[in-house]
């Protein structure tokens, strides 16, 4: 058992302003997990990170903190698009590895990662742990219970808005406070897909299971968004509409829009020939599931305080469930116990957005070549 792991957060930008540094610079983790270093190409984010944390090393150059930052572990919090080859890194300099959402772009990149990190005896979690939240595993057995009958079809997704541009730590004038949303907007790895309907398809597949095919039609329907006086391009695609294929003609529409929305939050919808499941509720009435009445204490947060490692402070800093990803991590890595929130299932996930793009793309109904 390692008594604790030194981690080397990989970009301090806005998840790791506002989430992970908060969170695991807590004095309640640091018997499990040690802040070692902190890595970001910006001039001066590093070190102003390091500074308001209390974290050892800075590090404007990635692979300095791979060789002299003497970490176990990395989570990686950069943009999507280097998400691979920095996952590559860090596996072949033996470090432990954690994705924030998500882990690559394509099936192939995270198919090498996955046997790389098996070859070295290295671990991988990859972000988000959709099933490790109560409600999502009671929808799963209501279903499988019976209690919408026969399930017909489902729905979920996510759309962009201006979340990104309106984010706190994107308005003032210092390192930590001036944070450009720009790559979210284009090509590897931009787009709501990459970006937020995952936790949709994370929460859709971990309840039916993998799917099989998808068809779909995508563009760019936003062609320039505005920050801070300035014009941005667009070029990954920000309007996506697709059909999963479950299997014996059960079917989910799942959207990854440039606004607007259809379901609740990242949650899925259910509908069968006995009711509906809409958020938490069934057939229009609250369903029970496990810490429900903790959950409703905590008002619009609440569901985040029935993640296993969401106690005390962490209950009151944001991005809780990124906080609980990489504990999923320090757990295995320190007493060997594998989590749920694998890297299989987060390639399914994957396999899922890259083949709806080629499907797009081509006008022919994609078959998914994984499964978890």
């Amino acid at each position: 058992m390692t008594d604790v792991v030194r981690l080397g957060v990989v970009g301090a930008g806005s998840i790791s302003v506002r989430g992970i540094l908060p969170h695991l610079s807590q004095p309640d983790v640091q018997d499990r997990v040690l802040l070692q270093a902190v890595c970001d190409p910006a001039p001066g984010r590093a070190e102003a990170a390091a500074e308001r944390f209390g974290i050892p090393q800075a590090f404007e150059d990635y692979e300095a903190l791979l060789t002299a930052g003497d970490v176990d572990a990395v989570t990686i919090a950069s943009p999507i698009g280097l998400h691979y080859r920095q996952g590559r890194q860090a596996l072949d300099a033996g470090k432990h590895v954690h994705f924030n959402k998500t882990m690559t772009t394509t099936v192939d990149e995270a198919t090498d990662l996955i046997e790389t990190a098996r070859g070295k005896g290295l671990k991988l979690v990859a972000s988000p742990g959709e099933m490790l939240r109560p409600h999502n595993r009671r929808i799963k057995e209501l279903l499988q219970e019976g209690g919408l009958g026969t399930l017909a079809w489902a729905a979920c997704g996510a759309a962009f808005g201006t979340y990104h541009e309106q984010e706190t730590v994107r308005q003032g004038q210092d390192p930590l406070s001036n944070i450009d949303p720009s790559w979210y907007y284009r090509k590897p790895g931009g787009g709501p897909l990459y970006d937020m309907t995952v936790y949709a398809l994370h929460g859709l597949t971990g309840i039916l299971g993998p799917a099989r095919r998808v068809t779909a039609m995508s563009g760019v329907r936003i062609k320039e968004r505005e920050f801070r006086g300035q014009m941005v391009p667009c070029d990954a695609d920000d309007n996506t509409l697709m059909v999963l294929d479950f299997g014996n003609a059960l079917f989910a529409f799942v959207y990854g829009a440039a606004a607007g929305r259809v379901t609740e939050g990242f949650m899925p919808s259910f509908f069968g020939t006995r009711g509906q499941i809409v958020g938490l509720t069934l057939n229009g009435e609250p369903f029970d599931y496990p810490g429900r009445e903790l959950a409703e204490q905590g008002g619009r947060s609440g569901r985040q305080w029935l993640l296993p490692h969401v106690v005390g402070p962490h209950r009151e800093i944001g991005e809780q469930h990124v906080f609980e990803d990489i504990m999923q991590l320090v757990d295995w890595v320190r007493d060997g116990t594998p989590t749920i929130v694998t890297a299989e299932h987060a390639r399914h996930v994957i396999d899922v957005i890259e083949s709806a793009y080629r499907a797009a793309e081509t006008g022919e109904t994609q078959t998914l070549r994984t499964t978890f």
